[in-house]
């Protein structure tokens, strides 16, 4: 008699009903809601993860978060400074999503601004130029209310008392 083993299908762990979002989502949420200036520690992004993630977390969450800090360093979607984590520059681009599809803001150069013309008149005479040429120091006329006048104290009026008699 040959009995018929069944096979049972195996669950992935990111199949089940409470897994939790990708490690770079939740990262990033930990150091936004986070708000700290230079950054957020490995440990207090690990608490937060845990304490908003604890039921889908595995039990080794925090080795897994230590190499995906490293990961996303090296990938420069995250930069480290001082053992702390930040958002990098590229992944904070204003970004607006519509229909699934992402836009990025278009920015444009310096270069490729004007500049309004009220502006630069208002530039050309705030600076004083008349001929375009500048003067040296020593050329400049100091203006009379300006200039430092000697002052005499109560010790040079003493000497100045005795020197005249």
């Amino acid at each position: 008699m040959a009995i018929a083993k069944k096979k049972i299908p195996m669950k992935a762990s990111n199949s089940s009903p409470n897994a939790h979002p990708p490690y770079l989502q939740m990262i990033t949420e930990a150091i936004t809601s986070l708000k700290d200036r230079s950054g957020s520690s490995q440990p207090a992004i690990a608490k937060f993860i845990e304490a908003k993630y604890k039921e889908s977390l595995p039990p080794n969450f925090k080795k897994i978060l230590s190499v995906q800090l490293k990961k996303y360093v090296k990938s420069e979607k995250l930069f480290k400074i001082n053992n702390s984590y930040k958002i990098s520059a590229n992944s904070q681009k204003d970004k607006t999503v519509k229909n699934g599809v992402e836009k990025t803001a278009k920015m444009k150069r310096l270069s490729q601004v004007k500049t309004p013309e009220a502006l630069k008149k208002n530039v050309s005479t705030a600076a004083g130029k008349t001929d375009g040429k500048m003067k040296r120091l020593s050329q400049v006329k100091t203006p009379d209310r300006l200039k430092k006048t000697k002052a005499v104290t109560p010790m040079k009026q003493k000497s100045l008392k005795k020197g005249n008699k």
